[in-house]
């Protein structure tokens, strides 16, 4: 009877063995199947110079794009995100407004794999700077714009201009006595005439 006893609890052993065995092996692939955030971009608590042209979280599976959604608030409490996430099988990627202000921003994420397993998370990372509008260099043609004000004369042709106007003063300074002085050398010829004719 003891010999039988101890038969059964063998056997009873040996079926308990494979049944958790097969438990550990059934419970591996649900393991294996989550999904996490493998990195980011920019990482987290990143101290940044400028605003980034956009951030971009790199998953551990191929993401679904019709359940994608990341929102980037910036330090005004405002959507700093532009348009929607675009996702490219592991990476789902959002622009950012280039001319949001300086300060701590936060990331919130929440998607599902292709094969749907859901992911949600955040966290933040700050900006120091704001990037600086670029200023207008150009007209709308393209060209430079052409100066409102007339370049200065050159000294030759300063000289020249101011030779052109002492000469005109000159002349006109001197045209009543040159004249006088004609009209006296006729008077005087006149003159003379007459007294050798004896008038």
């Amino acid at each position: 009877m003891h010999y039988t006893y101890g038969r059964v609890r063998f056997a009873a052993r040996a079926l308990v063995a494979p049944a958790a065995l097969g438990i550990l092996v059934a419970g591996a692939p649900l393991a294996a199947a989550h999904t996490d955030l493998d990195s980011s971009a920019p990482v987290a608590e990143a101290s940044l110079a400028e605003v980034p042209e956009s951030v971009t979280l790199t998953f551990s599976d191929p993401m679904d794009q019709k359940y994608a959604k990341v929102a980037v608030t910036g330090p005004d409490k405002k959507p700093a995100g532009q348009g929607t996430p675009r996702v490219d099988g592991k990476r789902v990627t959002i622009a950012l407004d280039p001319q949001a202000s300086a300060g701590e921003y936060s990331v919130g994420y929440r998607v599902v794999s292709a094969d749907g397993h859901p992911v949600s998370g955040s966290y933040t990372f700050t900006v120091q700077t704001r990037k600086a509008s670029p200023g207008p260099t150009a007209s709308a043609s393209g060209m430079p714009t052409a100066p409102t004000t007339p370049p200065p004369a050159s000294g030759a042709q300063a000289a020249s201009d101011s030779g052109g106007s002492a000469g005109m003063s000159t002349a006109a300074v001197t045209a009543p006595g040159v004249l006088m002085a004609v009209g006296a050398a006729g008077y005087l010829m006149l003159r003379r005439k007459r007294v050798s004719r004896g008038d």
